[in-house]
């Protein structure tokens, strides 16, 4: 019969409190945590809590989300659905011993959490998705009400060239840019409602893609499958890529300076899967961290290392990042939506819920109808950019007196 040895028999703890079990695991130095509810048996499902960025599996807001999973009060699980959630410490994470490259990653997100109150969250979704954001900061502004002031920006995908671009200059300069630029040709075939449908290769990424996040067990699994078949992309391409992107994302980006105010970029490492955040105490030039955070298809190198697109780090938005700043303001072009399964709580919403029981108040903007018209079937024409961001103006205008209240 095998055993284990008693030098490395786990050590458990057991609590109950409102009904939910809490089981604390410890094997070595990586330990566990395990809610389940008291009346019901293993037969519920098991919710598996992603925490990254060096938190701790007693981080409250993932503790909130996970109580409130068992409980089954239909927070985004369905009414009356019961879960058993689970979070464990990965190495570098909680109280695991961290390596030198865990650490970086760590102080990045110690210094975001302590710099101030207001945090504003810029969500990825191509080159409308871009526009769009740059229009509701100008509406924003245009109204009276200056977001660029925000004490953290963090920017992902196509939102971390919104936050680079709004650093570095006005909302107007940036919108009568895009609103006066060259007309570009819609580009793709006729859809069914008379809109562009994404071309070939973006349709193909698309369903590539998906079909790696179905196989995926999980948020990390996910991570490293796309990281995966993004290095094999790489091996097959000639490297040209790496230069015309670099020369592409430096030309959108008025200053290639980090601000001297706190911004985060996010991207995620291609060989490991593990989630990456740049800010200008990292070493990486911003126009580095910028391509890292938008690179789809092949990885984007930055000296030995390889990256992936930010919104496989949680989401599109990675609003958990804002987690310890009173007052969260969401722009998501995406209208938080996650191709992830809703179980593995990485959507916009279930931040959400994390960010509000830590203590912050949370707004969110997602395009309404006019602007998603304006950005038809594919975020990636060109030619979407300046309906998009005529759209996200006028809806910034139109929200701005309810977010001045919030934001001020």
């Amino acid at each position: 019969m095998n055993t284990i040895p008693s030098s490395t028999q786990p050590l458990t703890t057991t609590t109950a409190s409102d009904g939910i079990t809490e089981r604390t695991v410890t094997l070595g130095d990586s330990s566990g945590v395990l809610w389940s509810p008291e009346s019901v048996t293993d037969s519920a499902p098991l919710h598996l809590m992603g925490h990254g960025d060096g938190l701790h599996k007693y981080a409250p807001g993932l503790v909130s989300q996970a109580r409130r999973a068992v409980a089954g009060d239909g927070s985004g699980y369905g009414s009356g659905d019961w879960f058993t959630a689970a979070a464990s410490d990965a190495p570098g994470h909680g109280d695991r011993p961290r390596s030198a490259q865990d650490q970086p990653q760590v102080d990045a997100i110690r210094r975001a959490r302590a710099a101030g109150e207001r945090a504003l969250v810029l969500g990825g979704g191509g080159a409308a998705g871009n526009a769009w954001l740059i229009g509701v900061i100008a509406g924003l502004f245009d109204a009276g009400l200056d977001v660029t002031d925000a004490d953290l920006i963090i920017g992902t995908s196509a939102g971390s060239t919104a936050a680079a671009q709004i650093t570095s200059t006005t909302p107007t300069e940036l919108l009568a840019a895009i609103l006066t630029a060259a007309p570009q040709q819609r580009t793709g075939p006729l859809g069914s409602d008379g809109g562009r449908a994404p071309i070939q290769p973006i349709a193909d990424h698309m369903r590539r893609t998906s079909e790696i996040i179905a196989a995926a067990e999980d948020a990390a699994d996910m991570r490293r499958r796309l990281g995966a078949a993004a290095l094999e992309l790489d091996a097959a391409a000639d490297g040209s890529g790496q230069t015309q992107w670099r020369t592409t994302v430096a030309a959108r980006l008025p200053s290639q300076h980090w601000p001297q105010r706190t911004m985060l970029i996010t991207a995620v490492d291609a060989r490991t899967g593990e989630p990456v955040v740049f800010d200008r105490h990292s070493g990486v030039d911003l126009v580095d961290a910028v391509a890292a955070s938008t690179a789809s298809g092949p990885p984007y190198g930055i000296g030995d290392n390889r990256y992936i697109d930010g919104g496989y780090r949680r989401s599109s938005e990675n609003a958990d990042l804002a987690a310890g700043y009173g007052r969260v303001l969401v722009l998501s072009p995406l209208g938080g939506r996650s191709r992830a399964p809703l179980e593995w709580g990485l959507h916009l919403a279930a931040q959400v819920d994390e960010l509000c029981a830590g203590g912050s108040r949370v707004e969110t903007v997602l395009p309404d109808g006019d602007s998603l018209k304006a950005f038809g079937l594919n975020l990636m024409d060109l030619s979407t950019r300046p309906p998009a961001a005529q759209a996200g103006y006028n809806q910034g205008r139109s929200v701005a007196k309810q977010l001045t209240e919030f934001w001020s």
